[in-house]
């Protein structure tokens, strides 16, 4: 299906660009996901030549998404998710999380990837007490994104606002700290913001990001500080233990065992 795909860019019509590579499709592919095409592939493996820990980073991020949205549903109570930047469906999805705990949670996926689109009917299968919807849309175009969810989420009730691994590819010149404020203003007290971004603790990561942004022809990716990730979280209620190293936030144990370090940082917070 996807060598097909590869060479005639049908699946899912002309809209997807199979020239280029995709974070999200190069995501998938270092998952250990199908839903890629060669270019990704190719991009991904010379991210992992220059820093072989990058599937460390996606695996121990992906743990982090579980346990996130486990306490949510569960200790917090929330029944809402607008998860922005969500990727290809894979493994515990974030409305199979959450309503394994609460049947009734709704979520609404948002992604700028039409491929995300094609495996659309992937992400709604919803219990029939909840529900999930799909909107492509881009993080950088906020009010489209809370004016669509607001078709399946009751704004007037708590929300949990998932940014994860998303604002890197906002560069500072588009004001990723003011996507955020702007999204988390049209939340009500009771709200989260669950987010984590790939951090500049780790030379070898930052190296390895510089080159795929010169040379992969993708959208290019930002690490920043751990001070500056936190800086997304101002003015909310931070829970323990506060911005750390995604294998660092409340670990469980994992398929891959002992949780590595990764330079990957994130929080939750809770809007006052």
């Amino acid at each position: 299906m996807y060598e097909e795909s590869e060479k005639s860019g049908s699946e899912g019509g002309s809209r997807i660009d199979v020239s280029r590579p995709h974070s999200a499709r190069i995501w998938n592919y270092l998952l250990g996901g199908k839903d890629n095409y060669a270019i990704d592939r190719v991009a991904g493996d010379k991210v992992v030549e220059v820093y072989p820990g990058m599937r460390d980073v996606t695996r121990q991020s992906r743990q982090m998404l579980t346990r996130v949205v486990s306490y949510l549903a569960g200790e917090a109570g929330i029944r809402q998710f607008l998860d922005i930047g969500t990727g290809l469906p894979t493994a515990n999805n974030t409305h199979e999380v959450a309503q394994s705990i609460a049947p009734d949670s709704r979520i609404v996926y948002v992604d700028n990837d039409p491929l995300v689109l094609v495996h659309a009917q992937a992400l709604l299968t919803s219990t029939p007490e909840g529900k999930c919807d799909y909107l492509e849309a881009d993080v950088r175009d906020p009010e489209t994104i809370l004016r669509e969810a607001a078709r399946t989420l009751d704004f007037s009730q708590p929300v949990a606002l998932m940014l994860m691994g998303i604002m890197g590819l906002v560069t500072d010149e588009q004001k990723p700290q003011s996507v955020v404020d702007h999204l988390l203003s049209a939340l009500p007290s009771g709200s989260y913001l669950a987010l984590y971004d790939g951090s500049d603790a780790d030379p070898a990561y930052v190296e390895a990001i510089a080159r795929h942004n010169a040379n992969s022809g993708a959208v290019p990716y930002t690490p920043r500080g751990i001070d500056q990730i936190a800086r997304y979280f101002d003015g909310l209620e931070l829970l323990e233990p506060g911005v750390v190293s995604v294998e660092r936030w409340r670990p469980q144990p994992n398929p891959w065992g002992e949780p590595v370090k990764v330079s990957c940082a994130g929080g939750l917070a809770r809007k006052p």
